[in-house]
């Protein structure tokens, strides 16, 4: 594919052990228990889910910056289970600045296996070629250094830190921000 991705059909993406696809209605109970987990929402804007209806909304969610063309998310599928174990996506999308956020999450029972940062250089992939994005971003809290370590072995580098950036669960907290660039994506990193 040579054109410019356009918003107009979801793309599904594929790696060696993962399908990456749009939500469906029957990921429900699989997203809903992803987000009942205290440690995978732990450093993310919201509390655990209590209710299969927040993984409903969520879904809604995705849907929206879909259509609205602000961000596209992924949910990810074992191929060997058709679990779904997480997700990854795109957010705060800025067509005209070739620019975009990556964000992603993963089951705590998948931890330490090298999935995310499988699926993530999929998706990286896809932005830089399809999407022509020249940056891509991550805002990770500094606490959490098992993203810190992903995303820097995927090549990103830290551009600053944004103090009290956010205010989530009655607390005001910083942002270390990150960042990937065309020039410096290379096929060896996607090795």
């Amino acid at each position: 594919m040579s054109d410019l991705f356009t918003f107009e059909q979801f793309p599904q993406l594929e790696t060696p052990r993962f399908v990456l696809r749009q939500a469906q209605l029957t990921d429900a109970d699989d997203l809903y228990q992803l987000y009942a987990d205290q440690a995978v929402v732990q450093y993310m804007s919201f509390t655990p889910f209590t209710s299969v209806e927040e993984a409903l909304d969520e879904m809604k969610w995705y849907e929206r910056i879909f259509a609205e063309q602000s961000g596209l998310r992924w949910m990810i599928e074992d191929r060997e289970t058709g679990k779904v174990i997480g997700t990854c996506g795109f957010l705060a999308y800025e067509q005209e600045h070739h620019r975009t956020e990556l964000g992603y999450d993963l089951s705590s029972a998948y931890w330490g296996k090298g999935i995310m940062k499988e699926v993530a250089l999929c998706i990286i992939q896809f932005g830089f070629e399809q999407m022509k994005l020249n940056k891509i971003e991550a805002k990770i809290e500094p606490a959490n250094q098992a993203s810190i370590r992903l995303i820097k072995k995927l090549g990103f580098v830290q551009e600053g830190l944004l103090r009290q950036h956010e205010y989530e669960k009655e607390t005001y907290v910083d942002l270390a921000i990150f960042a990937l660039l065309q020039s410096e994506y290379t096929a060896e990193i996607i090795s």
